[in-house]
C-alpha cells in the first residue's frame, strides 16, 4: 500500500485483453518441467513460481514488485510507523539502488546517509539486479544487529562504507514549534496512518500559542512520501476548495479525483513549503496542490519526481502484488513523474560540518544583552523553563538551517507588505 491505501482489487480472471498471454503458458510449463526434471538439485515448485513472478514484475518499473507473505506483513507494519531496521527509503534509479532519503532521527540519518546516495553493496552482497523488496529485507533485522552499506556518493572519488546498528524505527511523522512569536514551523517526515490527525493537533497547538498566527513553514524536505489518503487530507487542511490531485491510468477505475472541502474555520495565514531532492511522492502531491492553488510559496530545491501510484493487490496465499497502476497529476495538469515539483524560489541548502554551525553576521554583532552587567528583561525572568527550552531549540534551528531562515524572512516580508498596502 505504499501509496493509495489498501486496495480492494482482486486478481482478474481471463479477459479478451490477456488471451494472447496463454500462448506462452505452454512454454512456461515446459520450462518448469525441464528444470524440475534436469536441474542438478531437486527444486521446490513454490520457490520456482515465486522467482518467476518476481522476475516478471521486475520487467515493469522500479516500484512494481511481488510481495511474499512475509514481505506483505512487513509492508502492513511499516505503514503504521513502527518497524525494525535502518530508517531509509530507497528506489531503483537507472538500474541502481538509490536512496530517496533517510527518515529523520533514525540510524541511517544519524550515520550520515544522504538522498541520492547509491547503494553498491549490503553486507558485501552486490545490489546489482537486487529487487527493492530484497534490499529492504536485507536491511531489516532485530534491534542491535549490524549491517554494512557501501555507498557511492556524488563528489566522492571512492565508495564510502557505513556500519549501521539496526533499531526499532518508530516514526513521529509530525513535529512542530514556534520559531518566533506569530510564526510557526511544522515538520512532516513521512505520510503514514494518522499523519493528518497529528498535523491538525500541531496546528491547533501553534494557533493557541500564537493567536492570529501570521505565518507557517511546512517542512517536507527528505520526506519520502507514504499514503495517498494522508497526502490528500494534509493538502485539504490548507485548501478550502478545488482539486487536490488526480490520477490517470489505462483503466477507468484507475482514474481518481480528490477535491478539497470547505472549512468552518479556514486557515488564511501565509505558508512557505520547504522541499528538496528527498521530497517524494506524497510530499510532492502536497507541494504541487498548494503551489497550483497559490496557497503557499514553494521554496528549496527540485523534488525527487516519484509521481506513480502503486496499488497493493492481495493474493490467495497471503502474498501480494505491488503494482504501478496510474500516475499523479497536480491540479493544473502537470505530471510529477520523473520531473518533480519546481520551487517558486530556489534556495540551496548550506551544509556546515557536523557539529559546527555557521556564524552569521547577525550572530556576531554585540548587543545590549552581551554587555557586562546588563539589565535583564523582567519578562524573560518569569519565563517558564519549557518556554525557554522551546525558544532555544527554535533559535538553534534558525541558526543552523539557511532554508528555514529564508522561509521565515519571506513570511515576515509578506506581513510587512500587507501592512503597507492596508495603509
Amino acid at each position: 500500500m505504499a501509496l493509495g491505501g489498501w486496495s480492494t482489487l482482486k486478481a482478474k480472471n481471463n479477459t479478451p485483453e490477456n488471451q494472447d498471454a496463454y500462448q506462452y503458458l505452454k512454454l512456461f510449463s515446459d520450462v518448469i518441467a525441464i528444470v524440475q526434471d534436469n536441474y542438478v538439485e531437486k527444486t521446490e515448485q513454490k520457490k520456482l513460481m515465486y522467482g518467476a513472478i518476481t522476475g516478471m514484475l521486475r520487467e515493469l518499473d522500479p516500484h512494481s514488485s511481488f510481495l511474499k507473505p512475509e514481505d506483505y506483513k512487513e509492508l502492513q507494519i511499516e505503514t503504521k510507523g513502527k518497524f525494525g531496521g535502518l530508517g531509509i527509503e530507497i528506489t531503483i534509479r537507472d538500474n541502481i539502488l538509490t536512496v530517496v532519503s533517510p527518515l529523520e532521527d533514525t540510524p541511517a540519518d544519524k550515520a550520515g546517509i544522504q538522498a541520492n546516495d547509491q547503494i553498491l553493496r549490503i553486507d558485501d552482497l552486490p545490489t546489482q539486479d537486487m529487487s527493492l523488496m530484497d534490499a529492504v529485507q536485507k536491511m531489516r533485522g532485530p534491534k542491535g544487529s549490524k549491517v554494512k552499506l557501501t555507498i557511492l556518493r556524488k563528489g566522492q572519488q571512492k565508495p564510502l562504507e557505513f556500519e549501521l546498528v539496526r533499531d526499532i524505527i518508530s516514526i513521529q511523522s509530525v513535529k512542530s514549534r514556534t520559531l518566533e512569536p506569530g510564526f510557526g514551523y511544522v515538520r512532516i517526515s513521512s505520510f503514514q496512518s494518522g499523519t493528518a490527525d497529528d498535523l491538525r493537533k500541531a496546528l491547533t497547538q501553534l494557533e493557541a500559542e500564537n493567536p492570529g498566527l501570521q505565518g507557517l513553514i511546512v517542512d517536507l524536505r527528505n520526506d519520502p512520501g507514504g499514503l495517498l489518503d494522508q497526502a490528500v487530507e494534509v493538502s485539504d487542511e490548507f485548501l478550502d476548495e478545488g482539486l487536490i490531485v488526480y490520477t490517470g491510468g489505462r483503466l477507468e477505475n484507475q482514474k481518481m479525483r480528490f477535491e478539497a472541502h470547505k472549512k468552518a474555520k479556514p486557515q488564511t495565514y501565509p505558508i512557505v513549503v520547504l522541499v528538496n531532492s528527498g521530497s517524494a511522492s506524497a510530499s510532492e502531491i502536497v507541494a504541487g496542490a498548494l503551489q497550483d492553488h497559490k496557497r503557499a510559496i514553494i521554496m528549496g530545491e527540485q523534488t525527487f519526481g516519484k509521481g506513480s501510484v502503486q496499488t497493493v493487490i492481495p493474493l490467495n496465499d497471503g502474498s501480494a502484488l505491488r503494482l504501478t497502476t496510474s500516475l499523479y497529476f497536480t491540479p493544473s495538469g502537470k505530471s510529477i513523474q520523473a520531473k518533480g515539483i519546481t520551487p517558486d524560489i530556489v534556495v540551496k541548502r548550506e551544509n556546515p560540518p557536523k557539529g559546527e554551525e555557521p556564524q552569521s553576521e547577525e550572530s556576531m554583532r554585540v548587543r545590549e544583552k552581551d554587555l557586562p552587567r546588563h539589565m535583564e528583561n523582567q519578562k524573560s525572568e518569569t519565563q517558564s523553563k519549557g518556554d525557554a527550552a522551546a525558544q532555544a531549540d527554535a533559535k538553534k534551528l534558525l541558526e543552523a538551517d539557511n532554508q528555514v531562515r529564508r522561509a521565515l524572512d519571506l513570511l515576515k516580508g509578506y506581513k510587512i507588505i500587507a501592512q503597507t498596502q492596508n495603509k
